[in-house]
């Protein structure tokens, strides 16, 4: 079939390696000049199975209550009239069940393992380079009730497959000797051996390359104004007043996707969680991490790409806005010189922003949408680099008419 994939970030670049892959011919559409320029561009870096504990639990609303007026809070919703945004905060605590928190997990966990699997299984077909390193992530807790609540999590996550181990602060040092200046405020750790970490950007165009010599053709600047419905089917992509036409459409534009799809009267839960990210060029002489890390307390990830340190995380609610807020810029650095006082930047830190797209679940909408020929892969919130060769192989499956090789609640 033709198959025309709408967004060239990392989860549109996958899908469309996967359906060339599985025989189909495919166009990708993406507004900026190359591939994975956006929410791809400067992320946490990690593929992260051990992070699969939605957003949305028992803890999460009077963690964000107490946040509320902290402008450099972890997780930060802005006080205004947003209709999204309200029916998005009302699905959210919807989920904080113990019940819904305990079935989210475990959908995200099964995608997440599936999709380290893929990504590995690609890296050995195309030798792919892209700052990986295979050393695992740590989680370091600085707080003894997060501790302790991460202890009962990492018993859930082995349940769900996941081996998230327990250690102690010793043990945490001597898995990341980084540490060791820190070793005052830790309490503890797990870790997952298993999980990777990798620059998502070069990875995304690499791709993309791969793709192209495959086959897949791309237009780039290319801003999409609308999609033709006709019949109750997609029958074209409006686009700068030229109509591209397939048999099946992907929507893959993150954030963006339900902005596309709402005049169609489509209505997805997807709303923007905006994330901060500082790439910092080490000294020869830092002592920087090299094993991955997630600070849970502040919501923050390091990860070692190659001579520079890539510290990331915090979600602001604060629709499409994706100015750089310097309090919460600040606020990375200031954790990291915390973590790793011997840090020496070889430069200045690069700070980014992007708007990943979030559902109140944590868990992505993949599979095909309320009109036959449009099927989704959104929603991927901060794990769209973990989840991103699983979302695109299975989604190749289901427009292939094949059932995906995994648990998982699809559309």
């Amino acid at each position: 079939m033709k198959v025309l994939v709408i967004g060239a970030g990392v989860v549109g670049v996958t899908s469309a390696w996967y359906l060339a892959k599985a025989g189909h011919q495919v166009t990708v559409l993406d507004r900026q000049p190359a591939a994975g320029l956006e929410t791809s561009f400067a992320n946490g870096g990690q593929i992260s199975v051990s992070h699969a504990e939605p957003w949305a639990n028992p803890h999460a609303p009077l963690r964000a209550l107490s946040w509320m007026r902290r402008e450099d809070a972890p997780l930060l919703f802005r006080l205004r009239w947003d209709a999204a945004l309200l029916d998005w905060s009302l699905r959210f605590l919807r989920e904080c069940s113990t019940r819904r928190t305990r079935d989210n997990m475990r959908q995200i966990v099964n995608l997440a393992l599936y999709s380290r699997r893929q990504l590995q299984a690609l890296r050995a077909e195309t030798s792919l380079v892209y700052d990986h390193l295979e050393r695992g992530i740590l989680h370091v807790y600085t707080d003894r009730r997060e501790f302790a609540a991460a202890i009962e999590a990492a018993v859930l996550m082995r349940e769900f497959g996941c081996e998230r181990r327990t250690v102690s602060v010793d043990e945490c040092i001597a898995i990341e000797p980084a540490l060791a200046e820190a070793r005052a405020l830790l309490v503890g750790a797990d870790y997952t051996a298993a999980d990777e970490s990798g620059d998502a950007h070069r990875f995304t165009q690499q791709l993309a390359a791969r793709c192209a010599a495959r086959g897949v053709v791309f237009h780039y600047g290319a801003t999409v104004d609308r999609l033709i419905a006709a019949a109750g089917r997609i029958d074209g992509v409006l686009v700068g007043g030229q109509r591209h036409q397939a048999d099946v459409y992907v929507a893959a534009l993150g954030s963006y996707t339900p902005l596309l799809l709402r005049p169609l009267g489509l209505r997805l839960p997807v709303y923007p969680a905006k994330g901060y990210s500082a790439t910092v060029p080490l000294a020869a002489d830092s002592v920087a991490p090299s094993v991955s890390l997630t600070d849970d307390g502040h919501k923050l990830v390091f990860s070692r790409l190659g001579q520079r340190l890539r510290i990331a995380g915090t979600a602001e609610f604060n629709g499409y806005n994706t100015e750089l807020n310097p309090v919460r810029c600040t606020a990375l650095m200031l954790r990291a010189g915390e973590l790793f006082p011997a840090l020496r930047p070889a430069g200045e830190a690069v700070f980014w922003c992007g708007l990943r797209p979030a559902t109140p679940s944590n868990v992505p909408l993949i599979g095909r949408s309320a009109i036959p020929n449009l099927y989704l892969n959104t929603g991927h919130g901060t794990l769209g680099w973990t989840m991103a060769c699983g979302s695109g192989s299975a989604l190749a499956d289901i427009i292939s008419g094949r059932s995906p090789e995994l648990s998982f609640r699809f559309l």
